[in-house]
C-alpha cells in the first residue's frame, strides 16, 4: 500500500505544481493592493491544499491536474492587480498597436468574465473525468454532472460574494468582488462559465462520439 503523500506521485504533476507555486510567489512580490492580498487568496490557498490532499488518493490525471492550474493561475493575476484593475490593455497594446478596450467599447474591466468563462473551460473535463471514473455516470450523464457542478459552483461562489457584499465595507467589497457597478453582474458570471462549459463538454464529446464510431467500425 502507497504511503500518503502530498506532493504528486506523477513527474508532470509534480512539476506543474513546482511551476504554480513559483508562479504564486511571484505575483505576490510589490502587489499594487497588498491591503487585499489574503482576502484575495484565500480561496487560492484553500484549493491548492485540496488539490495537495485528494491528488494521489483521486489519481488526478496529468490533464485535469493542469487544467486546474491553469486555472488558479488565472486567478493568480486577478489576485495580483484586482479584478477590476487588471492591465491587459497596457500588455496587449504594444502588439495589437491598439488597446483592446477602445476597440470594443468595453465599458468596464473584463478579465473577471474571462476567468468565469475559463472556470466552466477548463474545471469540466476533471469534473467530467471524475464522474466517469468515480460516480460510475457514463456518456450523456456525465456530461450532465459535469455541467451542474459548474453552474452549482458559480452559483456558491456568486452567494459567498454577496454575502462579502453585506457584511464588509463597501469599498472592500467592490474591490474583491469586481462588479463595477454591473447589477447583474452574478448572472453573466454565470450564464459566462456554463459558457465554458458546455464548449468544452461539446469538444470531449464529439471526441467520444468519434473514437467510438471508429471503434465499432473496426469490430
Amino acid at each position: 500500500m502507497r504511503k500518503m503523500n502530498i506532493l504528486p506521485w506523477d513527474r508532470w504533476n509534480r512539476w506543474a505544481l513546482v511551476v504554480f507555486l513559483l508562479l504564486w510567489a511571484a505575483s505576490c512580490i510589490r502587489v499594487p493592493y497588498p491591503e487585499y492580498l489574503l482576502l484575495q487568496h484565500g480561496p487560492t490557498l484553500l484549493a491548492v491544499i485540496t488539490l495537495m490532499v485528494v491528488q494521489n488518493w483521486l489519481n488526478v490525471s496529468r490533464l485535469s491536474y493542469t487544467l486546474i492550474l491553469a486555472f488558479l493561475s488565472l486567478h493568480l493575476v486577478g489576485g495580483r492587480y484586482l479584478y477590476s484593475y487588471v492591465p491587459y490593455d497596457d500588455w496587449f497594446e504594444p502588439l495589437l498597436s491598439f488597446r483592446i478596450t477602445d476597440r470594443f467599447g468595453f465599458a468596464r474591466n473584463h478579465y473577471d468574465r474571462l476567468v468565469h468563462f475559463c472556470f466552466g473551460l477548463l474545471i469540466v473535463i476533471p469534473t467530467w473525468r471524475f464522474a466517469r471514473r468515480l460516480v460510475g455516470t457514463n456518456g450523456w450523464w456525465s456530461a450532465v454532472f459535469a455541467f451542474a457542478v459548474i453552474i452549482a459552483a458559480s452559483a456558491v461562489y456568486e452567494v459567498a460574494e454577496w454575502a462579502i457584499a453585506v457584511t464588509q465595507p463597501p469599498d472592500l467589497a467592490e474591490s474583491y468582488n469586481g462588479q463595477q457597478g454591473d447589477v447583474w453582474d452574478p448572472q453573466r458570471d454565470m450564464a459566462l462559465a456554463g459558457l465554458g462549459g458546455l464548449v468544452s463538454l461539446g469538444v470531449v464529446l464529439a471526441v467520444d462520439f468519434h473514437r467510438s464510431r471508429r471503434q465499432n467500425k473496426t469490430k
